[in-house]
């Protein structure tokens, strides 16, 4: 390979390399400011509510899956908040509590999972951060196109780089050899 051929085809992967760096810097600065504050939701309660700790850790004096929504739905509703569904229930059996989550609002109830007190009734910002960091707060086929995007991206990304990095050295080394 002579070096016009190696010169030209640097600046055809310079171009692709700009045009595609440009193309997903945005994706890349959200994906990882989100994912630093999901790396810190545990560790920050504007993030993720702190879990508390329920009476009896054993779980066979826990109960029903149907108690323990009925009491998050009330205690959702007696504070006109705005939740519809349960969207799942986290159980944490080393903290005898379960955790009703619903699927409008990011609302989380903490329910002491043996005798239905209500522990807390807390914003879960980290869920809408994790649907911002995979791109499903748009759509679910948006998440799909817009992670596959990031990925080739950074292979071609890479590729380029490396690239345009040992072009200049390839044909430096020809040119010493002349």
């Amino acid at each position: 390979m002579g070096t016009r051929t190696i010169a030209k085809s640097i600046r055809g992967y310079r171009k692709i390399h700009r045009y595609l760096g440009l193309g997903i810097a945005l994706l890349l600065v959200i994906s990882a400011i989100t994912g630093i504050l999901l790396a810190w939701k545990k560790d920050v309660d504007i993030l993720q509510p702190p879990t508390q700790k329920g009476e009896q850790l054993a779980i066979g004096a826990y109960e029903s899956v149907e108690s323990l929504a009925k009491v998050a739905v009330t205690a959702v509703d007696s504070l006109q908040l705005t939740a519809s569904n349960v969207d799942r229930i986290e159980y944490r059996p080393t903290k005898g509590i379960a955790k009703v989550i619903f699927d409008t609002g990011n609302w989380e109830v903490q329910v002491d999972a043996t005798s239905l007190d209500v522990l807390s009734v807390a914003k879960r910002h980290s869920d809408w951060i994790e649907s911002l960091h995979d791109g499903s707060i748009i759509s679910d086929f948006f998440k799909l196109f817009s992670m596959n995007f990031l990925g080739l991206g950074l292979l071609l990304l890479i590729i380029t780089g490396f690239w345009l990095w040992w072009g200049p050295k390839k044909i430096r080394s020809i040119k010493d050899k002349q």
